[in-house]
């Protein structure tokens, strides 16, 4: 049977939710075709997945109007056709063995016991996952965790792979090794291939076709060339990252959607930088023979050479302190190798509102990193970063107090702890909640309420319980939470139900509910994953705000785009 997709005026609506998800689809998409399908955050392409893996659900969950099928066939009456991997990977483990769960689905699929555990390790092998099949799932980090759902499909054989922002939590190298594992997947045309990534440019030379899918329906349909080449700067100002060389100038694809405030002229003082269109400098300051490298008269600030791990940023109000952690190509510390110390400091004259001593990491009793110190800087803009497993998830849960230290110490200094308590894995929920507001790397696990409102509203409910504080009155609540899902992009969704939202959506709503009460640490984990280029500025805009403001962030990324605008200083974890 082939298994061609047909949409015919195909729509669903949420159960609950007044708005439809997406509406108006008609296409047709042809067995072992590849696409890559594209559109703005919250534009329906996740729930447009989910319906082509037969997950999406029922009159019970929703309304659906129009025709999808698969083959004739409705995709919830089909058996084993889709390998969906979805955004949120640990949803999908259901296994405690990284190897179990990979046979998974290739015992659902029926495959012969004989051939499953050399289609798991060859699966595991294409991904990069290099652990032995006794490793314990609970153990993986969020990368790992996208590398082990994608051996899961790639290992189940089904003739319609669908994957959802599959590298979107993946180091560079991870990044390659799935996008190589798909190509090989779908190399013979014997797999349909349907992948939703914000960031084009990894797939477009593997994929026929291009889709572009709005509020309005497919609006662009056709090659990556003529896509792109007709439509790329129209595109790019509705949100979708499209590859640079296919729009004019003046768009970048690492600015935002509207312009950059000029920078501080001290910042213009490297040729390298100077003309860097991120740094948006007005032409007058941008190569000015006073800041060339070489000048014999070189004002405060003025920059070596960059290297790999010495991110600049852009600032609004540059403060000495910060021009000298900006430029000094020095001030990149890293740890490298589980009992290696942290190397040669840089020099901060801001005080440190977190430090460790001596201290080891892990889950349970596992550790992933033992003996490093290290020093978190107030008011500035902190960035963990390394490959995936190398542990920069679990040092910003011990850096929130959320897991306790294996061994050694996290202390707090004496303006963000209470009066003789600096570990904060020793506070009580009501004194982390104004000191330190943690975002979770998958946005599920920290929703507790049925509305998009009442989730942003709750911290601020509590806290004025728990203190008196300027929002005690519901009027002033509602104010507050009003505006961030303003700034946030989320007001049309206040009475939608969180889980019901894209995954774009619920990363900026998960971070909505951490803002509302102003703590004066925030801790991010992959901020701007599932974010259009629109959103993605709109987020990293009120994150430079609060750092500006006094707020300490500590944002755990692989985002490059997102060390170069708020990479203050770093932390490179390099290789446990």
């Amino acid at each position: 049977m082939s298994l061609d997709i047909q949409a015919k005026g195909w729509g669903w609506r949420h159960a609950g939710r007044r708005a439809w998800a997406i509406r108006n689809l008609s296409f047709t998409i042809k067995a072992g075709e590849r696409v890559l399908l594209l559109g703005p955050s919250g534009a329906g392409k996740s729930t447009l997945l989910a319906a082509l893996s037969g997950v999406l659900g029922d009159a019970n969950e929703g309304e659906e109007e129009g025709s999808l099928t698969i083959g004739g066939i409705h995709p919830r009456d089909l058996k084993g056709h889709a390998a969906l991997m979805m955004q949120d990977p640990d949803s999908q483990i259901v296994l405690t063995r990284v190897g179990d769960d990979v046979a998974f689905g290739c015992e659902n699929m029926c495959v012969p016991p004989a051939e499953i555990w050399g289609k798991v390790d060859a699966a595991l092998a294409s991904v990069g996952l290099n652990l032995p099949r006794s490793h314990e799932t609970a153990h993986l980090s969020g990368g790992q965790q996208q590398r082990l759902v994608l051996a899961g499909a790639l290992a189940m054989g089904a003739e319609l792979l669908v994957l959802d922002e599959p590298t979107a939590n993946l180091d560079a190298v991870g990044l390659i090794q799935v996008r190589d594992a798909v190509a090989d997947a779908v190399a013979n045309r014997s797999r349909t291939l349907i992948v939703v990534e914000h960031h084009c440019s990894t797939w477009a030379s593997l994929v026929d076709r291009v889709m572009i899918l709005t509020a309005e329906g497919i609006i662009a349909d056709g090659s990556p060339h003529e896509v792109f080449s007709t439509r790329g700067n129209e595109l790019a100002q509705m949100g979708v990252w499209v590859p640079e060389e296919n729009t004019t100038p003046p768009y970048h694809p690492d600015s935002p959607c509207h312009p950059i405030p000029s920078c501080h002229p001290e910042l213009a003082c490297h040729p390298e930088l100077a003309c860097h269109p991120e740094l948006a400098c007005h032409p007058e300051l941008a190569c000015h023979p006073e800041r060339s490298e070489g000048s014999t008269t070189q004002p405060r600030g003025s920059f070596t050479p960059l290297t790999p791990f010495a991110p600049f940023r852009m600032t609004h109000n540059p403060q000495p302190c910060h021009l000298e952690l900006a430029c000094h190509p020095e001030r990149s510390r890293r740890i490298h190798g589980v009992d290696s110390q942290v190397a040669t400091p840089c020099e901060v004259s801001k005080p440190a509102v977190l430090s460790t001593h001596n201290l080891s990491i892990g889950h349970g009793s596992t550790p992933v990193r033992s003996g490093f110190s290290l020093e978190i800087p107030e008011g500035l803009s902190t960035v963990i970063t390394g490959p995936n497993g190398s542990g920069k998830t679990t040092l910003a849960l011990t850096l929130a107090g959320l897991l306790p230290p294996l061994a050694g110490t996290v202390e707090a200094s004496s303006t963000l702890a209470p009066p003789g308590r600096p570990n904060p894995h020793a506070w009580k929920s009501k004194e982390l909640l104004s000191r330190i507001g943690t975002v979770f790397q998958s946005p599920d696990h920290q929703f507790v309420s049925n509305t998009v409102f009442d989730e942003v509203a709750i911290g601020l409910r509590a806290q004025s319980k728990a203190h008196d504080t300027a929002f005690q009155s519901s009027g002033s609540i509602e104010e507050r939470v009003n505006q961030l899902l303003e700034e946030l992009r989320l007001a049309h969704l206040a009475k939608a139900n969180p889980f019901t939202l894209s995954g774009g959506e619920k990363r900026r709503l998960s971070v909505a509910t951490v803002l509302a009460c102003n703590p004066q640490v925030i801790i991010l984990d992959e901020p701007t994953f599932g974010q259009d280029r629109c959103t993605w500025a709109s987020l990293v805009e009120i994150v430079r705000t609060l750092r500006d403001g006094g707020t300490t962030v500590i944002s755990v990324t692989h985002d490059e785009a997102y060390i170069k605008a708020l990479g203050d200083y770093r932390i490179d974890l390099g290789q446990p």
